[in-house]
């Protein structure tokens, strides 16, 4: 039996019966964030630049543009909310992925959700068995995929959308398992656009993608089910011999799931890279334990682990987006100001004077005592010299974001970040009932409760 088969019997073996209160948990807080991040990701650039493409979101179909009353393909519908969910770069992580796993679940599922008139129970069951499916090729895969260059949000985030959406379709595990081999091929994704718009542009083209190789294959069209593991499959053409471990990815599935902590979900309290997160929160915490102020500092000692560095350190970023994968950029913020918020990474906020002058004095490097070792992937100290002598030092060995629960935020701190999110682009009175909807995905009767909500008047929309 082919890999592809294999991984298409454990897609229709759960029941939404089957999903933990843990792990539903994650999975309201999932579909809550990831929206909120697409909503505020529809003012970015990239994604209005997306939609003044032309034939971009122009087909006829049942699914929203979020934050428009533009409908269209449910295709055009997971290239354009997906792009925008992934925009500002802060949307959930999940780190045996290696990547964000819900910017390629959500938008997808409720474009499908809508053709199908899909239930929220459906919607759920869906999501945790397309987070499953990236998590356990990603145990597989990583961290050799990671670090070869590939973007495995998209990469491995791509199976996971099929997945998904043949449970919406109701695809047979003869068929997922075509849909598997056709996405092993529509796979994509480089690090090397890491703070460009084509990172996020991934994520939309891929979830694009996997409904795609979902609905050809549905309709009969052919794929090689062995394209796991042919000579010339994803996996030796991918990693390579050697660099990856079928039996990690086959093993064990939903027990325990990897929504409910085994995958080490977190979402993200700062709207930058998410490699940057654990020496962020310690810099902050310096700042706020010694009431530090950049005119304190003499120099900065920024010690992640060594798998953090390869696409941050950027002591010298051009754009918002490229401040967003700046290690110096963001750790100077942290110092200078205790937070960092969606302002710093607006257009012009990288070239302010006094937190250039900050970074100047920033020097990031692994940390000689992280090595290779998985256990401290998440690892960062932060060390501060100030002018009048003092070695202030902050380490942390697992960040807590990325910890067994899985769930960093409280609903009142979930509301907080959805909110601000929201009503950038949505009426008032359309926020805290989407919320309170997304917060209680599994009772909701149909996928078009949600998108109703999730709909903006004429006048701001781009059919207006």
């Amino acid at each position: 039996m082919t890999i592809a088969r294999q991984i298409a019997d454990r897609i229709h073996a759960l029941r939404f019966e089957d999903i933990t209160p843990r792990a539903l948990t994650w999975t309201q807080h999932a579909f809550t964030d990831t929206v909120g991040c697409a909503l505020a990701g529809m003012m970015d650039e990239g994604p209005r630049i997306l939609l003044s493409v032309p034939g971009v979101a122009e087909a006829p179909g049942p699914a929203l543009i979020y934050a428009t009353n533009t409908r269209t393909s449910v295709l055009d519908a997971a290239l354009v909310n997906g792009t925008a969910s992934h925009a500002l770069d802060y949307d959930d992580v999940a780190g045996s992925m290696g990547g964000h796993p819900s910017a390629m679940l959500v938008p997808p599922l409720l474009a499908l959700g809508e053709m199908t008139n899909a239930s929220g129970r459906d919607l759920a069951t869906a999501y945790v068995v397309g987070f499953e499916t990236e998590c356990r090729i990603g145990r597989g895969v990583n961290f050799h995929h990671y670090e070869k260059g590939w973007h495995p949000t998209a990469t491995l985030g791509i199976f996971g959308t099929v997945a998904a959406a043949a449970r919406i379709l109701r695809l047979s595990p003869e068929i997922t398992a075509v849909a598997l081999g056709m996405a092993a091929s529509f796979a994509s994704g480089l690090k090397a656009n890491f703070g460009t718009m084509t990172k996020p542009l991934h994520v939309g083209h891929t979830t694009r993608n996997g409904i795609f190789a979902a609905l050809m294959a549905q309709r009969g069209y052919t794929a090689n089910p062995g394209a796991f593991e042919h000579k010339h499959g994803f996996l030796d053409i991918f990693n390579g011999p050697g660099t990856y471990d079928v039996d990690k990815i086959l093993a064990d599935w939903y027990a325990p799931l990897e929504c409910d902590g085994a995958g080490d979900p977190g979402l993200k309290p700062y709207p930058c890279c998410g490699s940057t997160h654990p020496s962020v929160g310690r810099a902050i915490d310096l700042a706020t334990q010694y009431d530090l102020h950049a005119q304190d500092i003499a120099r900065v000692e920024v010690l992640p682990h060594s798998r953090r560095l390869p696409h941050t350190d950027n002591p010298d970023p051009q754009t918002p987006l490229g401040a967003k994968f700046s290690m110096q950029y963001c750790v100077a913020r942290a110092l200078a100001e205790r937070a960092v918020t969606m302002k710093h990474f607006e257009p012009g906020a990288q070239f302010d004077p006094a937190t250039r002058a900050l970074m100047a004095r920033v020097d990031a490097r692994p940390h000689p005592e992280f090595g290779d070792s998985d256990a401290h992937a998440w690892a960062a100290e932060i060390v501060v010299h100030t002018n009048d002598g003092r070695r202030l030092a902050s380490r942390l060995d697992t960040y807590p974001s990325r910890g067994p629960a899985g769930i960093p935020m409280t609903r009142q701190e979930l509301w907080t970040k959805f909110s601000d999110c929201g009503h950038l682009v949505l009426p008032p009175a359309q926020v805290a009932p989407l919320f309170d909807k997304l917060m209680a995905i599994e009772t909701v009767a149909a996928t078009a409760e949600l998108t109703k909500l999730l709909e903006a008047p004429a006048e701001q929309s781009r059919a207006a």
